[in-house]
């Protein structure tokens, strides 16, 4: 018998969705199938959850059909200990195909997609590209770290270890936290704060969390690297489809010189950047996202 890793009663209000689970080796994953009409994939990062696509679900499911999982770890899925799930980017873009076969769902898929969910979506996409018809990435990448580019210092020291990153992470909760505060430009509602920082309550809640920071691929070593490389090497295949790419110039960790990648590897899409928004930049900028996502799917 599944629970529920935290109580999702105090955020019905500003989260007011249908809840789903589909079972895959063992294991209970959360999402949101909301809507009808094309179907949008939307894939959150580290550490959101379904709850950051809460606005652009509520104005798309007017008609499109808004698919939205919680990565195996985060939200409202499962909390599985390593011995039963192994925490690396292959695992997260077999868990989505998973669930687009669980629905059915092959063919005219829009990609919505921030922070990890940009690589875990282009991960799907490069292998399926027959699937996805346009792609909206927000402040994310999906492509190795460009040459002569650092990690922040924060993520640096976390992922080797040179700060205790149980303690902070699992321990006292600090990335969620902290992301919640500096990851936006204006004050963030102390409400939608909460709801943000609610799935990761307690030390086996975090795991995922921490496990996402050192799983980030740098250097050919890293147990991640050869599926970057992979991805890297075929993203040219989602070349010839629509592609907004949204972008909140403040984001210290997806900062501008990463938004240069992608114009370089992607010309013809659409690059709508805000000066005055940050990494979680529907927080920012919500209205004007939501008509340009609205604009960029409606008109076909």
């Amino acid at each position: 018998m599944h629970g529920t890793p935290f109580d999702i009663t105090p955020f019905r209000d500003i989260y007011p969705f249908e809840h789903h689970w589909f079972e895959r080796n063992g294991l209970r994953h959360h999402y949101l199938d909301e809507g009808r009409g094309p179907p949008v994939l939307f894939l959150h990062g580290n550490p959101t959850w379904s709850f950051y696509f809460r606005e652009l679900v509520k104005d798309l499911r007017a008609d499109h059909r808004c698919i939205v999982p919680d990565h195996m770890g985060m939200g409202l899925s499962d909390r599985p200990g390593e011995d039963k799930y192994q925490y690396r980017i292959a695992s997260r873009i077999q868990d989505v195909e998973a669930l687009l076969d669980h629905l059915g769902i092959d063919e005219d898929i829009t990609l919505i997609a921030h922070d990890w969910g940009g690589v875990i979506g282009a991960g799907v996409a490069v292998g399926h590209p027959e699937r996805f018809s346009r792609f909206v990435f927000m402040n994310t990448a999906a492509f190795r770290m460009p040459e002569g580019k650092r990690l922040p210092l924060s993520l640096y020291y976390v992922k080797y270890g040179l700060i205790s990153p149980t303690l902070l992470i699992r321990g006292l909760n600090a990335f969620s936290r902290i992301a919640s505060h500096i990851g936006v430009e204006k004050r963030m509602d102390p409400h939608v704060r909460k709801g943000y920082v609610a799935p990761y309550n307690s030390w086996r809640n975090r795991l995922s969390t921490l496990r996402f920071v050192q799983d980030i691929p740098l250097v050919p070593k890293d147990p991640s690297y050869g599926t970057l490389k992979w991805i890297d090497e075929n993203l040219s295949k989602l070349k010839g489809k629509p592609m907004l790419v949204i972008w909140g110039e403040k984001d210290f960790i997806f900062d501008m010189d990463i938004l240069d990648v992608w114009r370089a590897r992607f010309p013809k899409a659409r690059f709508v950047t805000y000066q005055d928004a940050g990494h979680y930049v529907i927080e920012d900028a919500r209205d004007r996202i939501l008509k340009e996502v609205g604009k960029a799917l409606r008109r076909g």
